[in-house]
């Protein structure tokens, strides 16, 4: 069987608070450790209300030291809002503590608003690259691992602690631009299906097919990041998903709410033309009992060529949200 994860952007719900979505990651992380799940990843994302991820490499921390089997890691930290340095030796601060359980998943996007880019101090590159440095900063991070060129200002500087190599990297992305540069370099890649606007079977065998061998990786690992939701039957499954197909028409307009209660979502009146974007939404939220899923996401992993599917799961309900990842561990 394929190898399933965990994506988690600790969702805050109309019934919560951002403090409490933050316990319920690390309980989440504590439950699924006991059921065969490879990766616990964290994403990044500033100054939106309806996740409370701002900053991974915390939470990495704090769920690596309260679990024993996962492998966790970020998904992602977006580089162009850090400084590789600083990234090179959080992580190496993670490895050494966590030796052989951290990934350092790598994005290029803000995470948020332009407003709020501009407050993480995001460089402005010159002109000619259209305001984009992320190259630039991924190969800084990877020398910070493998060694400045001779004559490199950096090169004299010693990224601490010493002695512990980078966790082994990955690139993520919804388009087939990451998926080549991750082939390019011999890095891992991850997909995220869950709201690429692009089908994911071009990018992904774009990667397998164009990966070169190298010292971050000798062969390609490509993991695919999809929305889903289970439960004992397809009718309760699709009830739980009407809180996540709400959330995300809602942050199809620009309207970045908490992940509204099941009540509320049931509840809403939904325009014919509301529902009809809910319609065509569905091959992107990944809904059913076991029976159901089991064979459509089997299905849907080898179309990919995915090496393991890593599952997001927004359920405001935490008992019925720890279910539907037991259902399919089952």
């Amino acid at each position: 069987m394929i190898p399933l994860s965990v994506l988690d952007l600790s969702f805050v719900s109309s019934d919560s608070t951002p403090a409490q979505a933050l316990h319920d990651t690390l309980a989440l992380a504590r439950h699924v450790d006991t059921l065969g799940y490879r990766r616990y990843w964290l994403a990044e994302h500033h100054a939106l209300p309806n996740v409370a991820s701002p900053a991974p490499e915390i939470m990495i921390g704090q769920i690596a030291a309260a679990t024993r089997n996962l492998r966790v890691g970020s998904g992602g930290i977006m580089l162009p809002n850090h400084a590789p340095l600083m990234v090179a030796e959080r992580f190496r601060v993670l490895e050494a503590l966590f030796p052989g359980r951290i990934d350092l998943g790598i994005g290029r996007a803000p995470g948020t608003d332009g407003v709020t880019a501009r407050a993480l101090r995001r460089r402005e590159a010159p002109s000619g690259n259209g305001g984009d440095d992320f190259l630039d900063r991924l190969q800084e991070l990877l020398f910070w691992d493998g060694g400045f060129p001779e004559g490199h200002p950096f090169g004299q500087i010693q990224a601490t602690p010493a002695g512990v190599a980078l966790p082994p990297l990955f690139l993520l992305g919804s388009s087939d631009y990451s998926a080549q540069l991750a082939a390019q370099i011999g890095a891992g890649f991850a997909f995220a299906q869950h709201f690429s606007g692009i089908p994911a079977e071009g990018p992904m065998r774009a990667y397998r097919q164009m990966f070169k061998p190298s010292r971050l990786g000798a062969e390609p690992h490509a993991i695919l990041a999809v929305a889903a939701i289970c439960a004992e039957t397809d009718a309760e499954a699709e009830r739980l998903a009407s809180s996540a197909r709400l959330s995300t028409l809602r942050r199809e307009r620009g309207e970045y709410r908490p992940l509204p209660s099941l009540a509320e979502a049931l509840e809403y009146p939904y325009s014919p033309s509301e529902q009809a974007r809910i319609e065509r939404g569905r091959d992107r939220l990944h809904v059913g009992s076991p029976a159901t899923l089991r064979p459509h996401l089997a299905a849907l992993a080898e179309s990919v060529q995915a090496d393991e599917l890593m599952i997001v799961t927004a359920i405001p309900d935490q008992t019925a949200r720890h279910a539907s990842y037991r259902l399919l561990a089952d």
